[in-house]
């Protein structure tokens, strides 16, 4: 089988398509047809082995490989069809359409995955095709957790810092359906965007700073790893939420103090990627309540140049690769 594979730490040019082994499921395994897969910012600091929170970076490497990868295959988030399953397998069957997260099996940047089946796994949404729907679990996910650790009520301000990225656009879509008044901090390309998703207002943040326009927030959803940790805090109102998807680790410890010693709750506990979780997104896409934002498609021989797009830091939502050209919908 086909699929883009880096054998050391590097540029975009480091991702090279080779014929590989097509993988073979255990017992509790499915196989997957991966049709597309999200190009994401987490597998371009993987494959260049430089990350927004430094913090990462150790026990990183440790995992995924001192000297060169472990897992040369890149891919996190896709959607694809079901092509055997293990004896052990129930809940899948062949020619079911899914889409998901390989977590850090990863993998998804080849035609082929083995997953066990106990995995984030679920149909895919029967009004989005597989582009669309590789572009959802990433962002989704981890909106959705944290969103719901907001317990936003109706009419609240939100602001989602970050807001053209992955997670930043369905932070934008889940806080509007959650009756929230929403405003999108990112660069002035992604206005356009960002206000037909549904966000209210936009800071450009080239040219201002929203912590300093005397504005006061509900919830600050920050997907900016840079940001001041006092003036994000300082932008709340009383009995606000500060949700971090990036934290450094002075932000962690800082974070409990906030929580303890006033009346302000900051936030930064992961996305554990449920099954419910991914349902529900499911359940919200097809009721046309939120979408996943695509900016562009590549094929998978374009890996690097999907790479390139998203360091770029301009793209307009969701950059994802196809795997299988002129797949079904």
């Amino acid at each position: 089988m086909k699929a883009i594979l880096y054998t050391k730490y590097g540029t975009p040019d480091v991702l090279q398509l080779k014929e590989i082994r097509k993988p073979i499921p255990k017992e509790d395994e499915i196989l997957i047809k991966v049709y597309a897969v999200e190009a994401t910012k987490a597998d371009c600091e993987l494959r260049s082995f430089k990350f927004a929170v430094k913090w990462f970076w150790l026990p990183l490497r440790v995992a995924m490989g001192i000297l060169k990868p472990k897992k040369p295959v890149l891919g996190g988030y896709f959607a694809g069809e079901v092509e055997s399953v293990g004896k052990d397998v129930s809940n899948f069957k062949i020619g079911d359409q899914i889409f998901g997260s390989t977590k850090l099996r990863l993998g998804a940047y080849g035609e082929y995955v083995c997953l066990p089946a106990s995995y984030t796994l679920a149909p895919k949404p029967c009004n989005a095709g597989f582009e669309e729907s590789a572009a959802i679990p990433l962002g989704g996910l981890n909106s959705l957790h944290f969103l719901r650790k907001a317990n936003i009520k109706t009419g609240e301000k939100v602001l989602v810092n970050g807001a053209g990225g992955s997670i930043g656009t369905f932070g934008v879509q889940i806080a509007k359906a959650m009756g929230a008044e929403v405003t999108a901090v990112d660069s002035t390309i992604k206005k356009k965007m960002l206000h037909r998703i549904g966000a209210d207002h936009f800071f450009d943040y080239t040219k201002e700073d929203f912590t300093k326009s005397g504005l006061t927030y509900d919830v600050i959803f920050n997907m900016v790893a840079k940001s001041s940790y006092s003036k994000c805090v300082k932008a709340l109102n009383p009995k606000g939420r500060y949700l971090m998807a990036n934290p450094r680790i002075s932000d962690m410890l800082r974070s409990v103090l906030t929580s303890m010693f006033t009346d302000k709750t900051a936030i930064f506990v992961f996305a554990g990627e449920k099954e419910e979780e991914l349902l529900a997104l499911k359940k919200m896409i097809e009721e046309d309540k939120i979408k996943s934002t695509v900016d562009k498609i590549y094929p998978l021989e374009q890996a690097a140049e999907a790479h390139r797009r998203v360091e770029t830091e301009q793209r307009l939502g969701i950059v994802v690769i196809s795997v299988v050209q002129n797949n079904k919908t």
